[in-house]
């Protein structure tokens, strides 16, 4: 997630550094993504998430992710897929992954992808340390 567009939110480098300390036990799974329209401005701009942000803003989906897969030793990529029927008619400008507490502990934000009723959509974001 190394782009002006991405951010690893304050919440999951609080777990982290939590966790190192030896605070947390372990550290909350990543069990889902979250999809929502409000990552563009009314002119289509991308809008860049903050750190500080606790949610998207605009959440219009929660979905349990597909699987992930480790592409190396310090980057993990998440799927999810959209049926045909989720978000059909809408669009998608966010997404965000969110942990077994709830708590969204990435977000992406990028221009307006539209979501037709006949097809399906596959999502993923790549965890890199």
């Amino acid at each position: 997630m190394a782009n002006n567009n991405a951010v690893i939110t304050l919440k999951a480098r609080e777990n982290m550094v939590r966790a190192r300390a030896g605070e947390l036990v372990t550290m909350p799974k990543i069990v889902g993504m979250a999809f929502g329209d409000g990552g563009c401005d009314a002119e289509g701009e991308v809008l860049a998430p903050t750190e500080s942000q606790g949610t998207l803003r605009n959440e219009t989906l929660r979905k349990e992710i597909d699987g992930y897969t480790f592409l190396s030793q310090t980057t993990c990529r998440y799927e999810c897929t959209l049926t045909e029927s989720e978000l059909a008619g809408g669009y998608i400008s966010e997404i965000g992954l969110y942990d077994e507490n709830g708590d969204i502990v990435c977000i992406k934000s990028f221009r307006k992808k539209g979501k037709d009723d006949d097809l399906e959509m596959t999502f993923t974001i790549d965890d890199i340390f």
